[in-house]
């Protein structure tokens, strides 16, 4: 969410912005909140003048009762009934006005950066840097189902049986690979600084609100029924929503935190999820980063926290590249996005395997995070991103470590986790 004071002063440029992510349809809210911004102040100095009517009003009731003037002080009486009436209306209409221009401020997007390249969808998201060679194997390499079924490590028939599509059972020495992945990526975020915290996996209304727009809410969150409370789509939404309506002391700044947790996903208007696969599902587990700063610091955090997902995918001897998404793929609270792709030794193509973003103040601002430091209080700068995300990230590990008679080598970072395990071998 914008501040609205950036909207009174230069509608013009909310406007462009909006046209640069492609969102026309959207043009309007800005008349609407301007007009409701207007309102709103004209209700308050009202009500402002209202108050000090009364309270003249008062004082001089208490003056014509000492002069013993009944009949004077019973009329000024009625005019500080009818006043109190009046406010009473007045101070409702702000507060309906209030409410409606907070529901329209915040289907603004965000401002977007200067580095953001303009484009319609992800398919003009730039390429900026790739890490390690990526190669293609001279044997085939098979789908990644099939890799999975020859190591005895997944069972889709009968999570369609117990939960349906998208759901999927991880079993024997790839259950283990899973979690050594989710525990390495802990550990390395810890050796980066980062405080290990495990968040609620459900969260209230008006935290999701808080989080993301209103469109990822509809996309994404399951709606735990007859109960204010929804299951996170990403552990940030939990950790974020821990700050809510808290002001931080500038001394504690830069929060930088590191999460587990199981993330669900309706994936509403998806393609291809009832292919057979686990590249997108409903249900899967991730580590993530998350930090809270200082405005003049969101930039070099953005900049540190997508380079320790590339750090972590070399380390493990994955290729991987980043692209900068283009202005129409951002969701309305970044400000700024950089995808990390890893290599598809099958596909001979890069594919998404996190995010990170860079949402400056228009998280915090719909969820009241604030810091106070010398000059004042101020709103935080919020920032997220993936570190680790099986099952994509299990996908491209499969491809990249595969030999040809069907075994998996694992890296040597990941061995301590695995039990000393230096290679998955096929089962007849």
């Amino acid at each position: 969410m914008i501040d609205i004071a950036v909207l009174r002063a230069d509608p013009d440029r909310v406007r462009e912005n909006i046209r640069k992510k492609f969102q026309d349809s959207k043009l309007p809210l800005v008349d609407e909140a301007l007009a409701l911004d207007e309102k709103r102040r004209a209700l308050q100095t009202e009500g402002d003048a209202l108050r000090a009517s009364r309270n003249a009003l008062s004082k001089q009731i208490g003056l014509l009762m000492r002069e013993k003037k009944a009949d004077e002080a019973e009329k000024v009486k009625a005019q500080v009934t009818a006043d109190a009436a009046r406010l009473a209306e007045v101070e409702k209409e702000a507060e309906d006005a209030g409410a409606r221009l907070k529901a329209v401020m915040m289907r603004i997007p965000n401002f977007i950066s200067d580095e953001t390249p303009i484009g319609e969808n992800d398919t003009q998201n730039v390429e900026r840097e790739r890490f390690l060679e990526p190669k293609v194997p001279d044997f085939e390499v098979p789908y990644h189902v099939d890799i999975l079924e020859k190591l005895a490590g997944i069972d889709l028939d009968s999570a369609r049986r117990t939960s349906g599509q998208g759901f999927y059972y991880l079993l024997g020495d790839v259950a283990r690979l899973h979690s050594a992945v989710l525990a390495y990526a802990r550990d390395f975020m810890i050796g980066k600084g980062f405080t290990y915290c495990i968040p609620p996996f459900m969260i209230r209304s008006d935290v999701v609100s808080g989080v993301m727009s209103f469109e990822e809410m509809d996309g994404m969150m399951y709606k735990i029924e007859g109960e204010d409370l929804y299951l996170i789509g990403t552990s940030e939404h939990s950790m974020i929503g821990r700050f809510m309506n808290t002001t931080l002391p500038a001394a504690q700044l830069p929060l930088t935190l590191t999460s587990y947790s199981p993330c669900f996903r309706k994936e509403k208007g998806a393609h291809g999820l009832e292919e057979r696969g686990i590249y997108r599902i409903h249900q899967f587990e991730k580590q993530e980063m998350i930090v809270i700063c200082k405005p003049e610091e969101s930039e070099m955090w953005y900049d540190k926290m997508w380079r320790y997902t590339v750090e972590l995918f070399v380390s493990m001897g994955i290729p991987v590249r980043t692209l900068e998404c283009c202005s129409g793929d951002l969701a309305d609270l970044k400000y700024r996005s950089v995808d990390v792709e890893a290599w598809s030794p099958r596909q001979k193509k890069y594919f998404e395997v996190g995010s990170c973003s860079n949402l400056t103040d228009a998280q915090a601002r719909r969820l009241g995070i604030r810091y106070k430091g010398e000059k004042g209080t101020a709103f935080a700068h919020t920032l997220n991103n993936t570190v680790a995300a099986p099952p994509r990230m299990l996908i491209a590990f499969l491809e990249n470590h595969l030999n040809a008679d069907g075994s998996v080598d694992i890296p040597e970072v990941l061995r301590p986790y695995m039990g000393g395990t230096q290679k998955l071998m096929p089962r007849s």
